[in-house]
């Protein structure tokens, strides 16, 4: 498992993080068995929002550090906040309470880190700055990012806040690489030409942002994995050539892919599965060559010019 240094803690976080979307209707054994096979296997980070089951995924992690407080000091927690019922919320206030409610069902008295989870149009740099002056004082939060956010949202945040943003987290994967396509496709009047997002993976890499990558075996937004898909026969067949020449499975090397792109990058997963989280693992120990990197983005369907 390879490790990178994330904002000012003084703790490295694996590159797979583990994903705690679906943990939510977990008993408390599965969910033990969940925590400790990442942890078994490298994999010290794990990733929450508080509308993640309504709350209970929080939950469910919190019961267990109830139970294991030292595992605390293990594990590095991130949770996001800002989406409700129907509208996006960057108030200072929803923000405050977001996290009171976040580390109460954690069981916690600290986030590692914060994420805005997704952009709110009637942001106010000033209540957001505010609400995270008060969240880092108080040591409600140590560290600050955003997700799904372009350079120009950004830059309007850091006209009021002061506190780095140590990361952005973004919908990427072997088959869905809109943030990559206009770069290759540059002056060319064809759709990957078009960018769509203000090449913000180049910005994360010109401010040494982490880029964290969410749905990394979607084809796109929740419409299903590529993995065994036939839609993506090509992509398969060289996942699977991949896969048997360095030992491991599809996924492995799917999540490798990712993690190849030379930016400060780390992978979320959606798994819930032992097995698949030990594969996911396997991946931080694997740097694909570069023809196998550009192999792998043309078998998912894409041309070069």
């Amino acid at each position: 498992m390879r490790y990178i240094e994330f904002g000012s803690s003084p703790q490295r976080v694996s590159v797979i993080g583990a994903g705690s979307m679906r943990i939510a209707g977990m008993d408390e054994q599965t969910a033990d068995t969940f925590m400790k096979t990442a942890l078994d296997a490298g994999i010290n980070f794990f990733d929450h929002a508080d509308i993640y089951g309504g709350g209970k995924s929080e939950e469910v992690l919190g019961r267990i550090l109830a139970k294991e407080p030292s595992l605390r000091e293990k594990i590095f927690i991130q949770s996001k906040c800002g989406i409700r019922q129907g509208f996006f919320d960057f108030s200072e206030t929803y923000i405050l309470s977001a996290v009171d409610g976040i580390l109460s069902r954690l069981q916690t008295d600290h986030l590692d880190s914060l994420l805005l989870h997704r952009p709110d149009a009637l942001m106010e740099p000033e209540q957001v700055a505010s609400a995270f002056d008060k969240l880092y004082k108080a040591g409600k939060v140590r560290n600050f990012g955003v997700s799904n956010m372009n350079p120009m949202q950004m830059e309007l945040l850091k006209t009021k806040v002061t506190y780095p943003l140590v990361c952005n987290q973004v919908q990427m994967s072997v088959a869905h690489t809109p943030m990559l396509d206009a770069g290759f496709n540059v002056n060319m009047n064809i759709d990957p030409s078009i960018n769509r997002d203000g090449s913000v993976l180049e910005y994360c890499r010109i401010h040494d942002m982490v880029i964290q990558t969410w749905s990394p075996l979607q084809v796109g937004y929740f419409t299903g994995t590529f993995l065994n898909n036939e839609n993506f026969a090509d992509l398969n067949r060289e996942l699977r050539a991949l896969a048997d020449e360095y030992g491991v499975g599809a996924d492995t090397i799917a999540y490798a892919w990712l993690l190849r792109y030379p930016g400060r990058m780390q992978v979320i997963t959606g798994t819930t599965s032992p097995e698949h989280l030990r594969s996911a693992a396997e991946a931080g120990d694997i740097s694909l060559t570069r023809e196998e990197w550009y192999a792998l983005y043309r078998a998912a369907g894409n041309r070069l010019p």
